[in-house]
């Protein structure tokens, strides 16, 4: 009984030291989102929502009403105090009608309003149904991704195996994964914020990513691999492992470990703080046998 509290309280004691060190060494990893602008010029007037600047709003195919943009009506269609069946989410290639803000001409989705003329966005993207004056992000539409993309055409690329665009960077060295893009954060399954990929290359929130970290999980929560360089974090734990002699009972006791980072199966000695891959040297393994 006391030999087994004394591996726990050694195990906590190398986790917090560990743990407070760990986050000078994360980089920052880029973003993937990417924007190209329209033509029509027009001045930016104090219209639309908190999503988009802009002079028209939506009909939703979904239930006949009217929104100021998809996204308003995601968050209005699926609030807590919406009954669970009533919930759903706008088709939004399916937008057929749009409404002109400064004349309230109902008419099909179009840039410029069929009665009083004016320019519903400044960038209009007939497929994604997508108006917005504010031409800074750089919108463009990847017919790849099926989408439109802020950040500038010219800056990114599309990778057909993982259906999205990455920055022009990562062009020889991202990590394909089949369909990245189109998968679902491991944590918020419908959200706008900003994306980012792996090292392993699974996507992931931003701010998922931030809180992750921020509660010391630095292994991708799908395939668990690390999500940041963490040699320095493996040094420190060689010295800690160097600094806690094993009792006499386990210094020839083997195991089975499997390496989250590189999937060598391997039988290694056990030690009470880490158990380290003889293949990458990582520290991030489990205990399959022994």
């Amino acid at each position: 009984m006391v030999l087994h509290v004394w591996c726990l309280l050694s195990t906590l004691v190398v986790v917090i030291r560990v743990s407070m060190e760990v986050q000078a060494t994360l980089p920052t990893i880029q973003d993937t989102n990417a924007k190209e602008p329209n033509s029509c010029n027009h001045p930016v007037l104090n219209y639309g929502c908190s999503h988009y600047r802009r002079r028209c709003r939506i009909r939703a195919p979904c239930c006949n009403e009217i929104f100021d943009c998809r996204h308003c009506h995601n968050e209005a269609k699926n609030d807590i105090n919406v009954d669970q069946k009533e919930r759903h989410t706008i088709p939004r290639h399916q937008i057929q009608q749009v409404i002109c803000t400064l004349c309230g001409t109902e008419q099909e989705v179009r840039q410029m309003c069929v009665n009083c003329g004016v320019c519903m966005g400044n960038y209009f993207c007939k497929a994604c149904k997508l108006f917005d004056d504010d031409v800074s992000k750089q919108q463009y539409h990847c017919d790849g991704c099926g989408i439109c993309r802020i950040g500038g055409r010219e800056n990114f690329f599309h990778c057909d195996k993982c259906r999205c665009c990455y920055s022009n960077f990562l062009r020889d060295s991202h990590p394909c994964v089949e369909g990245a893009m189109h998968h679902d954060c491991p944590f918020l399954f419908d959200s706008i914020d900003d994306v980012t990929v792996m090292p392993c290359g699974h996507t992931i929130h931003k701010n998922c990513l931030k809180e992750m970290q921020q509660h010391y999980q630095y292994a991708c929560p799908l395939c668990f691999k690390s999500v940041c360089d963490m040699s320095k974090v493996w040094e420190k734990l060689d010295m800690e492992v160097a600094a806690t002699p094993m009792p006499e009972f386990y210094q020839n006791k083997l195991i089975w470990i499997l390496c989250n980072d590189c999937g060598t199966n391997s039988k290694v000695a056990f030690h009470v703080v880490a158990v380290k891959c003889p293949n990458c040297k990582s520290y991030n393994t489990r205990q399959t046998g022994g």
